[in-house]
């Protein structure tokens, strides 16, 4: 821990703190997640080798970057990138929306690094404002893979208590274990959302409140299974599925028709019918628009690079 100093307290989290220090050789600022309880703590210890482990996989523009890992009075401490604004800042600097060409920046660039731990079996379980930088550049990083996890080749259950509440699927929130990439994917369309209108879509004070928002909305599209969990669990014993109530184009009448489209394409309630990352990086919406901002992103990424080199 000599190599670094403490600067002040930036966040906390389910299992760690964030602090802001910095390392006292080059001068550089970095963010340091020390874990709350000790190495010896047998849950505590399993999540950090895990985030650690998928990290350390996880090497890519749109996700912070892993400096190092170290223990400290029997903690782990990870050592990370320094990036001083989340979206979550954007949103509230901007309480109407961000303007369009802004959000669709953040949306590509989150579809990428979501498509790319897709592509390595993993899911991030927990994508909102907070959890996605941006650097002074305008380079977006996904962080915070403490929820994260590596998916199993044999249809396993995962735990449902996963992601903050206003960004769970509908297939979280009903108590469905058997899930998949697609959660990550309806957390993208909550949060885009949220981006275009500067509000939050679902939310709700408890995931049955949240659940009855999003059936407000999409009603009776639940697949089957679905249905069936809602009637059988007594705690969903308030919430009826009607037919449709509102719908998204009523609600986001003002928002360009191909955004909206992209928005849909995230936002479908039967997770077997929603869209990969890959697919939507191939949306109209992202037409005449890609190629051009894949030459920006590159040389912000070298301004980022130059500005963060530790040594």
């Amino acid at each position: 821990m000599e190599s670094y100093e403490i600067l002040e307290k930036i966040g906390e989290g389910t299992y760690g703190e964030v602090f802001k220090a910095r390392h006292v050789e080059t001068g550089k600022q970095v963010a340091i997640k020390k874990f709350k309880d000790s190495y010896d703590d047998e849950y505590v210890r399993k999540t950090a080798l895990r985030e650690i482990r998928i990290l350390k996989e996880l090497k890519h523009d749109h996700i912070v970057n892993l400096i190092e890992v170290f223990r400290d009075q029997g903690k782990i401490l990870l050592v990370f990138e320094y990036v001083d604004r989340t979206v979550l800042d954007e949103i509230e600097n901007d309480p109407d929306g961000l303007d369009e060409l802004a959000a669709k920046k953040i949306v590509w660039q989150l579809l990428r690094s979501v498509a790319f731990i897709h592509d390595h079996n993993i899911i991030h379980r927990d994508i909102k404002p907070e959890n996605l930088l941006l650097s002074k550049n305008g380079i977006l990083k996904m962080c915070d893979f403490g929820f994260a996890r590596q998916l199993s080749q044999h249809n396993q259950d995962y735990t449902d208590y996963v992601s903050t509440r206003w960004y769970r699927a509908p297939e979280l929130l009903i108590g469905d274990q058997n899930y998949g990439k697609a959660v990550d994917v309806w957390a993208i369309g909550c949060l885009y959302s949220e981006i275009l209108t500067g509000e939050p879509l679902f939310p709700g004070d408890s995931d049955i409140q949240t659940l009855y928002l999003i059936l407000q909305i999409f009603g009776d599209q639940l697949n089957e299974k679905h249905k069936s969990m809602i009637t059988k669990n007594p705690a969903f014993k308030h919430i009826k599925i009607n037919k449709i109530v509102d719908d998204l184009d009523r609600k986001f009448k003002n928002i360009n028709k191909d955004a909206l489209d992209l928005l849909k394409k995230c936002l479908v309630v039967d997770p077997n019918d929603r869209q990969d990352c890959k697919s939507l990086l191939t949306h109209k919406y992202f037409d005449d628009f890609t190629e051009a901002f894949e030459e920006e992103i590159q040389f912000l990424l070298e301004l980022d690079t130059n500005e963060f080199k530790m040594k």
